[in-house]
């Protein structure tokens, strides 16, 4: 390799044999390296997903107040499900006589009737019947996964439209239940 004008030969790039240890070194971190991405990914991905569902949520929180079980469940049934529908129509007015469904046609479907079963066996939302957890709410800025952490969510159904199971507590203090000391 000939000398540059300044002086300095460029280093030259080492060359490992395929079988070698070295090799296996590198291949091993590369491979870790694209799992760790992979990671990410699929959990920005997720991490997303949650963000547009409770920020449908955020929308139908009243301005003041917090909702009772009747109206969050009349949100879901109301408005939730229903959301696609005339995507849904549309798509199946487009398509000819004889045409098999359009992936758009398909993917809505599917959607469709996953968020209907997932209602039917009970579907998490955040407890908009809470007056603590309405409030950190209406602060919440739509973007940070993070803060969803501290809301209390639970778990309602269409088979049972009266119970309610709190499925998460919140990590914020004012969802944290207090303690009674001695006996009743």
């Amino acid at each position: 390799m000939a000398p540059s004008k300044t002086g300095k030969s460029a280093k030259k790039e080492k060359i490992f044999h395929p079988d070698s240890r070295k090799a296996g070194q590198l291949n091993r971190v590369q491979i870790r390296k694209n799992k760790l991405a992979d990671a990410a990914a699929k959990r920005n991905k997720k991490q997303l997903a949650q963000v547009d569902v409770y920020g449908f949520f955020y929308h139908a929180v009243p301005p003041e107040g917090c909702m009772s079980l009747e109206q969050l469940h009349s949100v879901i049934k109301d408005v939730w499900l229903p959301r696609h529908d005339v995507e849904l129509t549309r798509e199946r007015t487009l398509r000819r006589k004889g045409r098999p469904k359009s992936a758009r046609e398909s993917f809505l479907e599917d959607a469709k009737h996953q968020e209907e079963e997932e209602y039917r066996t009970g579907i998490e939302v955040p407890d908009l019947t809470h007056a603590p957890t309405v409030e950190l709410f209406r602060n919440w800025d739509q973007k940070e996964v993070a803060y969803l952490n501290l809301f209390r969510f639970v778990r309602i159904s269409s088979t049972d439209p009266t119970v309610i199971v709190v499925s998460r507590r919140g990590t914020h203090p004012s969802m944290r239940e207090p303690v009674m000391d001695g006996p009743l």
